[in-house]
């Protein structure tokens, strides 16, 4: 069996130009990064803006698992599936962060025959979107230290800077560190950290920013530190917003990429949805939607996660409305969800998949909630029995849902065109009523406990003191009509990563909460999430090499 990097390397891909003039691209709106790859240019993001937008069709899934559950493969295959019944159809993702790509959980391009390409380049360095995030990030975190040892001008309280570093690879030691040390010369000695890039705001900035305007004013608003009056010190203070805008002129606009059945895919922007809000940018969906009667996006995680923020952050600021939602769940995760250790998946088990399905439920509840339609999509697997299978059939028909198989890994487009074809069916039916889930007008804190207990299904929320004095700040500094950022496990619709299936009567803890003026959010902090990731005791780093020739091997 070949593995994903194999399949990649032995397709022969089309010139990204011949990618483009699918929708009507011509060669001068391109920016090419080599013969497979391109940014779109603002030119061209202008020109298609007020072209009436096709179909938005979000894929999201239950709650993660050990077992997999294939999401982005599922995105890639069912693009690959409309484009086999001849819709016109774009595939719009985020692009992998390398601390994963080293770390636990390998590349993120999709799998088996429903892959982005050139797999390797998007796994990796890409067209250094990702590098020039991190330099304008720390741009701004020079200048901020550097304002403190030129005299402090504007009476930084180093005590309560809030702007942190960042890198994009998995470095637990670099999580709690002392900067400033080495005598006067070297900066004023403090306490730092670093976060992982996909967790910076310069990241959410960049996916949420409309144009390059924005994107700049955006940057303006960061909060990076108080002074000794308590008063916000903001990225427009140091004077650096150019010199970010600047360094992100060209991060900014969406790149263009196929799939391995030579669909349009545009990649752009990859903040994780366990601690950021989960979603491509904003400028891929929407130019996305001008060129293509089909859009196919996902947002990251369980549908707790990156959904809730998908429709309760992005839509809201984009003014998007999604016309049709695909959950995908496997036998296999929810036999886990149903108490089935990992090493017994391949074991039959109709019991445990009914024990696990109330988990698929909950999410199924929770995208009705914002008034989207849904199907759900079974990532199939050979040792899926009938009757597991028919389990989820009966439990989804009780739920007034359709199922679809589905068998992209194996089969590429075909094995998606059944899904494909519920989904044109979904979102034409007119049925989408899209609606968030809390008015912004609504307090921080009610809109945190209105999440948890209609999305998570908990009881209460635990607000400690260092959470409840800083949602009392921003309320008084005026932030209070902004969306809220959940900050949670992905392994679990509460905040203990133990807790699987669908559980209840539980309470959630907030443990701090941080202003994303420029995004425009609050990040609220739950149980133990950490924005700075650590290595396994075997990374995926480990079983990735290069030839002589400079090909690429274990990637995935």
């Amino acid at each position: 069996m070949l593995s994903d990097i194999e399949i990649a390397q032995q397709v022969k891909m089309q010139p990204v130009t011949e990618i483009a003039e699918k929708l009507g691209i011509d060669q001068d709106d391109l920016e090419l990064y080599g013969k497979y790859k391109a940014k779109l240019s603002y030119d061209l993001i202008r020109k298609v803006e007020d072209r009436k937008p096709g179909k938005l069709v979000l894929v999201t899934a239950i709650t993660p698992t050990p077992a997999g559950e294939g999401k982005s493969t599922t995105t890639v295959g069912l693009a690959q599936g409309l484009q086999k019944i001849g819709k016109k159809v774009i595939v719009a993702l985020r692009e992998p962060s390398l601390g994963p790509c080293f770390g636990i959980k390998g590349g993120a391009a999709g799998g088996g025959y429903s892959q982005v390409v050139p797999m390797e380049d998007i796994n990796l360095h890409f067209t250094g979107d990702f590098h020039a995030i991190t330099s304008a990030h720390m741009l701004l975190s020079a200048m901020l230290d550097n304002s403190i040892q030129q005299g402090n001008p504007l009476n930084i309280d180093p005590r309560r800077i809030i702007w942190k570093r960042v890198v994009d690879m998995n470095d637990r030691a670099l999580r709690n560190i002392v900067i400033g040390l080495g005598g006067k010369a070297h900066g004023v000695p403090r306490e730092d950290g670093f976060d992982i890039t996909v967790a910076s705001e310069v990241m959410a900035i960049l996916c949420l920013a409309s144009n390059l305007h924005d994107l700049k004013e955006r940057l303006k608003r960061i909060v990076v530190a108080y002074n000794y009056d308590g008063k916000p010190v903001t990225a427009e203070d140091l004077h650096a917003a150019g010199a970010m805008a600047a360094l992100l002129k060209d991060a900014v606009k969406p790149n263009l990429v196929q799939t391995l059945e030579h669909v349009p895919a545009i990649i752009h922007g990859g903040p994780f949805a366990n601690i950021a809000h989960g979603c491509n940018s904003v400028m891929a969906t929407r130019t996305a939607l001008r060129l293509a009667d089909f859009t196919i996006t996902e947002a990251g995680f369980g549908a707790d996660l990156g959904a809730e923020k998908f429709f309760d952050i992005k839509c809201r600021q984009a003014g998007l409305a999604p016309d049709a939602c695909v959950l995908v769940a496997t036998v296999r995760a929810l036999k886990m969800h149903g108490g089935v250790a990992k090493a017994d998946l391949k074991e039959p088990n109709v019991e445990a998949v009914k024990k696990g399905l109330p988990n698929l439920g909950k999410h199924i509840e929770n995208i009705f909630k914002f008034g989207v339609p849904v199907v759900v999509a079974i990532n199939i697997f050979a040792q899926d029995t009938k009757e597991e299978l028919q389990a989820v059939y009966d439990y989804c028909a009780g739920m007034g849902v359709n199922v679809a198989l589905s068998d992209v890994f194996a089969k590429g487009g075909e094995g998606g065109v059944e899904l494909a074809k519920e989904v044109v069916a979904l979102a034409e039916s007119g049925m989408a009523r899209f609606k968030p889930v809390y008015p912004l007008d609504m307090p921080l804190r009610k809109k945190v406990e209105t999440i948890v207990k209609e999305i998570y299904g908990g009881d209460r929320v635990e607000f400690q003191a260092k959470a409840a004095q800083a949602l009392d700040q921003y309320e008084k500094e005026g932030y209070g009509n902004l969306p809220v950022c959940m900050a949670k496990t992905q392994y679990s619709l509460s905040d203990d990563p133990a807790l699987l299936g669908a559980p209840s009567g539980f309470t959630v803890n907030v443990k701090n909460a941080k202003i994303s003026a420029g995004a425009g959010f609050i990040v609220i902090y739950t149980g133990d999430i950490m924005t700075m990731p650590g290595l396994p005791k075997k990374p995926a780093a480990e079983n990735i090499d290069v030839t002589d020739e400079g090909k690429i091997s274990g990637l995935f």
